[in-house]
Protein backbone atom coordinates (compact mmCIF):
# COMPACT_ATOMS: atom_id res chain seq x y z
CA UNK A 1 0.00 0.00 0.00
CA UNK A 2 1.34 3.44 -0.89
CA UNK A 3 2.16 5.44 2.26
CA UNK A 4 0.58 8.62 0.86
CA UNK A 5 -2.62 7.04 -0.43
CA UNK A 6 -4.71 7.83 2.62
CA UNK A 7 -3.83 11.53 2.56
CA UNK A 8 -5.19 12.48 -0.85
CA UNK A 9 -8.69 13.62 0.04
CA UNK A 10 -11.67 11.59 -1.15
CA UNK A 11 -10.92 8.53 -3.18
CA UNK A 12 -13.50 6.17 -4.58
CA UNK A 13 -13.43 2.57 -5.67
CA UNK A 14 -15.62 2.02 -8.73
CA UNK A 15 -17.93 -0.62 -7.29
CA UNK A 16 -21.27 -0.94 -9.08
CA UNK A 17 -24.43 -0.75 -7.03
CA UNK A 18 -27.68 -2.23 -8.38
CA UNK A 19 -28.77 1.24 -9.57
CA UNK A 20 -25.49 1.66 -11.45
CA UNK A 21 -24.00 4.31 -9.18
CA UNK A 22 -20.53 3.87 -7.65
CA UNK A 23 -20.25 3.12 -3.97
CA UNK A 24 -17.79 5.23 -1.97
CA UNK A 25 -15.08 3.06 -0.48
CA UNK A 26 -14.94 3.54 3.31
CA UNK A 27 -11.14 3.27 3.10
CA UNK A 28 -9.66 5.75 0.58
CA UNK A 29 -6.37 3.88 0.20
CA UNK A 30 -7.36 1.07 -2.20
CA UNK A 31 -8.53 3.33 -5.06
CA UNK A 32 -5.43 5.53 -4.95
CA UNK A 33 -3.10 2.57 -4.65
CA UNK A 34 -4.88 0.74 -7.48
CA UNK A 35 -4.72 3.83 -9.71
CA UNK A 36 -0.97 4.14 -9.09
CA UNK A 37 -0.45 0.43 -9.80
CA UNK A 38 -2.42 0.55 -13.06
CA UNK A 39 -0.57 3.64 -14.24
CA UNK A 40 2.76 2.21 -13.13
CA UNK A 41 2.15 -0.88 -15.26
CA UNK A 42 0.89 1.02 -18.29
CA UNK A 43 3.02 0.76 -21.42
CA UNK A 44 0.74 2.88 -23.62
CA UNK A 45 -1.11 5.44 -21.53
CA UNK A 46 -3.56 7.73 -23.28
CA UNK A 47 -4.43 10.80 -21.22
CA UNK A 48 -7.59 12.88 -21.58
CA UNK A 49 -7.49 16.23 -19.79
CA UNK A 50 -10.20 18.77 -19.05
CA UNK A 51 -10.43 22.18 -17.43
CA UNK A 52 -9.76 20.78 -13.96
CA UNK A 53 -6.07 20.30 -14.66
CA UNK A 54 -5.67 24.04 -15.27
CA UNK A 55 -7.61 25.41 -12.31
CA UNK A 56 -4.48 25.31 -10.13
CA UNK A 57 -2.85 27.51 -12.78
CA UNK A 58 -5.50 30.16 -12.14
CA UNK A 59 -7.84 29.34 -15.03
CA UNK A 60 -11.41 28.75 -13.83
CA UNK A 61 -13.34 25.83 -15.27
CA UNK A 62 -16.71 26.18 -16.98
CA UNK A 63 -19.04 23.54 -15.56
CA UNK A 64 -17.72 22.93 -12.05
CA UNK A 65 -19.57 24.10 -8.94
CA UNK A 66 -17.91 27.52 -9.27
CA UNK A 67 -17.46 27.40 -13.03
CA UNK A 68 -17.80 30.39 -15.32
CA UNK A 69 -20.98 29.06 -16.95
CA UNK A 70 -22.36 27.70 -13.69
CA UNK A 71 -22.26 31.17 -12.12
CA UNK A 72 -23.35 33.01 -15.26
CA UNK A 73 -25.21 30.83 -17.79
CA UNK A 74 -25.52 33.76 -20.23
CA UNK A 75 -21.74 33.79 -20.60
CA UNK A 76 -22.05 30.55 -22.55
CA UNK A 77 -23.44 32.55 -25.51
CA UNK A 78 -19.93 33.67 -26.44
CA UNK A 79 -19.13 30.00 -27.10
CA UNK A 80 -22.14 29.48 -29.38
CA UNK A 81 -21.20 29.71 -33.05
CA UNK A 82 -24.66 30.90 -34.11
CA UNK A 83 -24.74 33.66 -31.50
CA UNK A 84 -21.17 34.69 -32.28
CA UNK A 85 -21.77 35.01 -36.01
CA UNK A 86 -25.12 36.81 -35.80
CA UNK A 87 -24.80 39.13 -32.80
CA UNK A 88 -22.10 41.80 -32.76
CA UNK A 89 -22.72 42.34 -29.03
CA UNK A 90 -21.77 38.72 -28.36
CA UNK A 91 -18.61 39.15 -30.43
CA UNK A 92 -17.71 42.34 -28.57
CA UNK A 93 -18.13 40.52 -25.26
CA UNK A 94 -16.06 37.60 -26.55
CA UNK A 95 -13.22 39.96 -27.46
CA UNK A 96 -13.38 41.59 -24.02
CA UNK A 97 -13.23 38.13 -22.46
CA UNK A 98 -10.21 37.19 -24.57
CA UNK A 99 -8.42 40.39 -23.69
CA UNK A 100 -8.80 39.81 -19.94
CA UNK A 101 -8.50 36.03 -19.97
CA UNK A 102 -6.38 34.56 -17.16
CA UNK A 103 -4.80 32.27 -19.75
CA UNK A 104 -2.24 34.93 -20.70
CA UNK A 105 -0.75 35.00 -17.19
CA UNK A 106 -1.20 31.30 -16.41
CA UNK A 107 1.74 28.94 -16.10
CA UNK A 108 1.80 25.12 -16.18
CA UNK A 109 1.39 23.48 -12.78
CA UNK A 110 2.66 20.23 -11.29
CA UNK A 111 -0.10 18.29 -13.02
CA UNK A 112 1.01 19.45 -16.47
CA UNK A 113 4.63 18.71 -15.62
CA UNK A 114 3.78 15.21 -14.35
CA UNK A 115 2.29 14.38 -17.75
CA UNK A 116 5.43 15.72 -19.42
CA UNK A 117 7.45 13.30 -17.29
CA UNK A 118 5.16 10.47 -18.42
CA UNK A 119 6.04 11.38 -22.01
CA UNK A 120 9.77 11.52 -21.24
CA UNK A 121 9.61 8.03 -19.81
CA UNK A 122 8.20 6.72 -23.07
CA UNK A 123 4.82 5.66 -21.67
CA UNK A 124 2.53 8.35 -23.13
CA UNK A 125 0.55 7.15 -26.15
CA UNK A 126 -1.20 10.49 -26.64
CA UNK A 127 -2.30 13.54 -24.67
CA UNK A 128 -5.85 14.41 -25.65
CA UNK A 129 -7.03 17.70 -24.20
CA UNK A 130 -10.36 19.49 -24.13
CA UNK A 131 -8.50 22.62 -23.00
CA UNK A 132 -7.74 25.52 -25.31
CA UNK A 133 -5.14 27.19 -23.07
CA UNK A 134 -1.98 25.64 -24.55
CA UNK A 135 -0.50 24.92 -21.11
CA UNK A 136 0.50 21.36 -22.03
CA UNK A 137 2.75 22.71 -24.78
CA UNK A 138 4.06 25.42 -22.46
CA UNK A 139 5.01 22.70 -19.98
CA UNK A 140 7.09 21.08 -22.73
CA UNK A 141 4.74 18.40 -24.06
CA UNK A 142 5.49 17.62 -27.69
CA UNK A 143 2.99 18.89 -30.29
CA UNK A 144 3.29 15.42 -31.80
CA UNK A 145 1.48 13.84 -28.84
CA UNK A 146 -0.88 16.69 -27.88
CA UNK A 147 -4.28 16.50 -29.59
CA UNK A 148 -6.33 19.66 -29.00
CA UNK A 149 -9.88 18.37 -29.33
CA UNK A 150 -11.47 21.81 -29.01
CA UNK A 151 -8.78 23.84 -30.72
CA UNK A 152 -6.72 26.67 -29.26
CA UNK A 153 -7.45 30.23 -28.18
CA UNK A 154 -3.93 31.28 -29.15
CA UNK A 155 -4.85 31.74 -32.81
CA UNK A 156 -7.54 33.46 -34.91
CA UNK A 157 -9.11 32.57 -38.24
CA UNK A 158 -11.38 34.46 -40.61
CA UNK A 159 -14.79 32.86 -41.13
CA UNK A 160 -14.84 34.30 -44.63
CA UNK A 161 -11.54 33.67 -46.39
CA UNK A 162 -9.89 31.37 -43.84
CA UNK A 163 -6.88 33.62 -43.26
CA UNK A 164 -5.31 33.01 -39.85
CA UNK A 165 -2.83 34.51 -37.46
CA UNK A 166 -1.80 34.77 -33.82
CA UNK A 167 -4.33 35.86 -31.23
CA UNK A 168 -1.84 38.38 -29.86
CA UNK A 169 -2.05 40.48 -33.04
CA UNK A 170 -5.86 40.59 -32.89
CA UNK A 171 -5.80 41.53 -29.21
CA UNK A 172 -3.43 44.41 -29.98
CA UNK A 173 -6.17 45.79 -32.25
CA UNK A 174 -8.72 45.47 -29.44
CA UNK A 175 -6.39 47.34 -27.08
CA UNK A 176 -6.08 50.03 -29.74
CA UNK A 177 -9.85 50.55 -29.69
CA UNK A 178 -11.42 48.05 -32.12
CA UNK A 179 -14.48 46.52 -30.44
CA UNK A 180 -14.98 43.74 -32.99
CA UNK A 181 -11.90 43.39 -35.22
CA UNK A 182 -12.55 41.95 -38.66
CA UNK A 183 -10.26 40.29 -41.20
CA UNK A 184 -7.85 42.75 -42.79
CA UNK A 185 -7.88 40.69 -46.02
CA UNK A 186 -11.60 40.33 -46.75
CA UNK A 187 -13.47 42.06 -43.92
CA UNK A 188 -14.88 38.77 -42.64
CA UNK A 189 -15.59 37.89 -39.01
CA UNK A 190 -12.56 36.85 -36.99
CA UNK A 191 -12.90 34.05 -34.47
CA UNK A 192 -10.49 32.27 -32.18
CA UNK A 193 -9.32 28.86 -33.39
CA UNK A 194 -11.44 27.16 -30.76
CA UNK A 195 -14.37 24.85 -31.47
CA UNK A 196 -17.64 26.52 -30.48
CA UNK A 197 -21.00 24.92 -29.79
CA UNK A 198 -22.59 24.20 -33.13
CA UNK A 199 -19.22 23.87 -34.86
CA UNK A 200 -17.90 20.61 -36.22
CA UNK A 201 -14.71 19.16 -34.77
CA UNK A 202 -11.82 18.61 -37.14
CA UNK A 203 -12.31 15.04 -38.50
CA UNK A 204 -8.57 14.38 -38.39
CA UNK A 205 -8.43 15.42 -34.73
CA UNK A 206 -11.36 13.10 -33.94
CA UNK A 207 -9.65 10.25 -35.78
CA UNK A 208 -6.40 10.73 -33.87
CA UNK A 209 -8.28 10.77 -30.58
CA UNK A 210 -10.22 7.59 -31.39
CA UNK A 211 -7.04 5.82 -32.49
CA UNK A 212 -5.35 6.76 -29.21
CA UNK A 213 -8.31 5.47 -27.18
CA UNK A 214 -8.34 2.19 -29.10
CA UNK A 215 -4.57 1.72 -28.89
CA UNK A 216 -3.80 2.08 -25.18
CA UNK A 217 -3.65 -0.19 -22.17
CA UNK A 218 -4.60 2.58 -19.71
CA UNK A 219 -6.79 5.62 -20.29
CA UNK A 220 -6.28 8.32 -17.68
CA UNK A 221 -9.05 10.96 -17.57
CA UNK A 222 -7.96 14.03 -15.61
CA UNK A 223 -9.98 17.08 -14.62
CA UNK A 224 -12.85 16.49 -17.03
CA UNK A 225 -16.54 16.41 -16.17
CA UNK A 226 -16.85 13.83 -18.99
CA UNK A 227 -20.15 15.32 -20.11
CA UNK A 228 -19.14 16.72 -23.51
CA UNK A 229 -18.95 14.38 -26.49
CA UNK A 230 -17.13 13.16 -28.45
CA UNK A 231 -14.42 13.53 -25.78
CA UNK A 232 -16.47 11.77 -23.09
CA UNK A 233 -17.21 8.87 -25.45
CA UNK A 234 -13.50 8.03 -25.55
CA UNK A 235 -13.77 6.55 -22.04
CA UNK A 236 -16.21 3.70 -22.84
CA UNK A 237 -14.48 3.24 -26.21
CA UNK A 238 -11.16 2.56 -24.47
CA UNK A 239 -12.89 0.35 -21.90
CA UNK A 240 -14.48 -1.82 -24.59
CA UNK A 241 -11.06 -2.16 -26.23
CA UNK A 242 -9.62 -3.65 -23.04
CA UNK A 243 -7.94 -0.61 -21.47
CA UNK A 244 -8.00 0.07 -17.75
CA UNK A 245 -9.74 3.33 -16.88
CA UNK A 246 -8.41 5.69 -14.22
CA UNK A 247 -10.34 8.88 -13.43
CA UNK A 248 -8.76 11.70 -11.42
CA UNK A 249 -11.14 14.57 -10.77
CA UNK A 250 -12.47 16.87 -8.09
CA UNK A 251 -16.11 15.89 -8.65
CA UNK A 252 -18.09 12.83 -9.71
CA UNK A 253 -18.37 12.04 -13.43
CA UNK A 254 -20.93 9.98 -15.39
CA UNK A 255 -18.27 7.32 -16.02
CA UNK A 256 -17.08 6.72 -12.45
CA UNK A 257 -19.02 3.44 -12.35
CA UNK A 258 -17.15 1.97 -15.33
CA UNK A 259 -13.70 3.09 -14.18
CA UNK A 260 -11.23 0.70 -12.57
CA UNK A 261 -10.11 3.40 -10.14
CA UNK A 262 -11.49 6.85 -9.30
CA UNK A 263 -9.45 9.25 -7.17
CA UNK A 264 -10.69 12.67 -6.12
CA UNK A 265 -8.73 15.63 -4.91
CA UNK A 266 -6.34 18.33 -6.06
CA UNK A 267 -5.06 17.30 -9.47
CA UNK A 268 -1.74 19.12 -9.18
CA UNK A 269 -1.22 17.18 -5.96
CA UNK A 270 -2.49 13.82 -7.16
CA UNK A 271 -0.90 13.41 -10.59
CA UNK A 272 2.77 13.64 -9.55
CA UNK A 273 2.13 11.05 -6.84
CA UNK A 274 0.04 8.69 -8.92
CA UNK A 275 2.57 8.77 -11.77
CA UNK A 276 5.64 8.48 -9.55
CA UNK A 277 5.99 4.75 -10.17
CA UNK A 278 5.67 4.94 -13.97
CA UNK A 279 8.84 3.87 -15.67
Amino acid sequence: MLPWAGRLGVAMAATDLPDGSPEPDPDPEPAAALAARLLGGGRRVTVLTGAGISTDSGIPDFRGPNGVWTRNPRAERTSSLADYLTDERVRAQAWRNRLTSPVWDARPNRGHRALLELERRGRLRALLTQNVDGLHQQAGSSPAVVVELHGSMRGVRCRGCGAGGPMTAALDRVRAGEVDPHCTDCGGILKSTTVSFGERLDPDVVRRARDAALDCDVLLAVGSTLTVKPAAALVPLAKRSGAAIVIVNGEATPYDAVADAVVRGSISDLLPRLLATVG
